[in-house]
């Protein structure tokens, strides 16, 4: 079975809304997400989430803390996959689509209410995502 490696930064403002991207390949439906991406060879997880937030939306940010690790397996495509969750803060840049794949759509400041609502890539995270938010980490 394949391991797929990545990180994802979760980003939240002094209103408290979530960063996240609209994201999917030009034949699918689009759904959000928080930036996120596979873990280059010798790079860390926290670099790997760095480089994605900056390269999914033009910030750069510094990690905080290491929140959340997922694990799982997706039988179908005999892959196997850890995702770390990072709350990242923003410390430069601007808010810039600038995916080298092509698959980022649109960036945005979410609130717990879209959240609620919205299509996730990843559904399983949502519940995660709304308990972090209440929870204020600023």
């Amino acid at each position: 079975m394949e391991k797929w490696l990545g990180s994802s930064g979760v980003c939240i403002n002094e209103k408290g809304q979530l960063l996240m991207i609209l994201q999917g390949k030009p034949e699918e439906k689009k759904t959000w997400s928080v930036p996120s991406g596979g873990k280059e060879k010798h790079e860390t997880f926290q670099a790997c989430c760095m480089r994605e937030v900056e390269e999914e939306t033009g910030y750069m940010v510094e990690v905080v803390d290491e929140i959340k690790q997922k694990k799982g397996c997706y039988n179908e495509n005999n892959i196997s996959f850890e995702v770390h969750y990072f709350l990242v803060r923003i410390v430069g840049g601007k808010r810039k689509i600038q995916d080298p794949d092509n698959l980022i759509y649109d960036i945005a400041w979410k609130n717990i209410d879209d959240l609620k609502k919205i299509d996730l890539s990843f559904p399983e995270d949502r519940g995660f995502l709304i308990s972090y938010m209440k929870n204020d980490p600023y």
